[in-house]
């Protein structure tokens, strides 16, 4: 670019979002194969369902392929009426979009603006650090605590003025750590009812079971909206659909800013067929339950130490970022893709995703591979 094309730029693009921070992906199968030259891949990287969807989300979808020339139901009736009953609301409690993000998306340009600020936590999700500097709002973050959870002490001390927007990702990405009810009910005395709390609960179905986990259904605050999806337990990741819970008056200004149309057609039947499929959703938490154990296990006998995760990811540390690359880069070429954290800057660890059985196999045995020349390298030879 020349410097006139740069100066028109910079002229052009405000300053916060030239310096935003681009999201990357995992790496996709078919990109692996094409520089590889591998057939047997196994993905670990992105926190998808190893299961696929629900044989009744690809029926409904399918039968949706013939209305394709017309636009989708704006409002999601069919949709918003399946989850208002399982959860036991009101259809204008509920917000859809293109994925949980699509929602961040609209509660940023309701809500935010430069000069506010957003509370958060480090080592977690960045797309909504993303979408709050896309509209000029600054984030402060605070440390995680040493077992690498958000540390609400420390959140609710951070409260000023300017915070408009308190995100948790509870679990944590990529953490797979939570907080408890006593640590939400603590934090939550601390903040003010101009300040909006985000739940983003992706990962709400595998972590449900914990006794101490505060199901935010369970509570009814005017200012907290709760974000859930259909990527990860439901195994809807290529269709994108997510939602949100928030007092009527929350959920009819995000409505304001929303898109229509959105989710699409597709997304929208998919999920109501995801949602008809009870058993699909047990096998999938089955299975993540005996892959958590097996990946635990092996991880321990081979000297790693894993965060204790409540999700369907087991994030290691490494030490260094040279080992954290070593691993990525070994596994990779023997078709094994995992997610390193440097994005989250977290790049002495790496996220393993829970696969099929079939994949924790591959992963095992790569990684039985690669580990005598990973630990000669870093000192790890006993």
């Amino acid at each position: 670019m020349s410097n006139q094309s740069q100066q028109i730029s910079n002229s052009l693009v405000p300053e916060y979002i030239r310096s935003l921070q681009t999201y990357q992906a995992g790496k996709p199968i078919d990109e692996l194969a094409r520089e590889k030259g591998l057939t047997k891949i196994s993905k670990l990287a992105s926190n998808e369902n190893p299961l696929g969807p629900s044989p009744f989300a690809i029926r409904e979808m399918t039968n949706g392929l013939w209305d394709l020339h017309m636009y989708p139901d704006m409002h999601a009736y069919r949709l918003k009426t399946s989850l208002s009953k399982m959860y036991d609301l009101k259809l204008e409690n509920i917000i859809l979009g293109n994925g949980s993000e699509g929602i961040m998306a609209y509660i940023a340009r309701a809500f935010l603006q430069p000069g506010l600020e957003v509370l958060t936590s480090e080592n977690t999700f960045i797309g909504f650090y993303i979408l709050a500097q896309s509209v000029g709002a600054s984030v402060k973050q605070v440390s995680l605590t040493s077992d690498y959870r958000f540390d609400v002490k420390k959140m609710a001390e951070a409260i000023t003025e300017k915070t408009k927007v308190i995100y948790i990702a509870n679990p944590n990405n990529p953490t797979g750590t939570y907080i408890t009810k006593d640590e939400f009910d603590y934090l939550m005395k601390y903040v003010p009812e101009h300040v909006l709390v985000i739940l983003d609960e992706a990962y709400f179905e595998f972590a449900k079971q914990f006794d101490d986990y505060p199901d935010s259904m369970d509570y009814r605050y005017d200012n907290v909206i709760t974000l859930r999806t259909f990527s990860k337990a439901y195994g809807l990741s290529g269709i994108r659909v997510g939602y949100g819970f928030g007092h009527q008056d929350l959920i009819s200004n995000l409505t304001k800013v929303k898109l229509p149309f959105e989710p699409n057609l597709i997304a929208q039947l998919g999920a109501v067929g995801a949602l008809k499929d009870t058993p699909h959703l047990q096998r999938t938490l089955e299975n993540n339950m005996i892959q958590y154990s097996r990946c635990v296990d092996y991880l321990e006998k081979n000297d790693f130490v894993p965060i204790k995760s409540v999700t369907n990811f087991i994030t290691i540390k490494t030490g260094s970022t040279e080992a954290s690359d070593f691993l990525f880069d070994s596994l990779l070429n023997k078709g094994v893709i995992i997610r390193p954290l440097k994005v989250n800057r977290m790049p002495e660890f790496i996220r393993i995703s829970l696969g099929t059985p079939e994949e924790m196999d591959h992963f095992f045995e790569a990684m039985d591979l690669v580990l005598p020349e990973y630990n000669k390298k870093f000192g790890r030879v006993k």
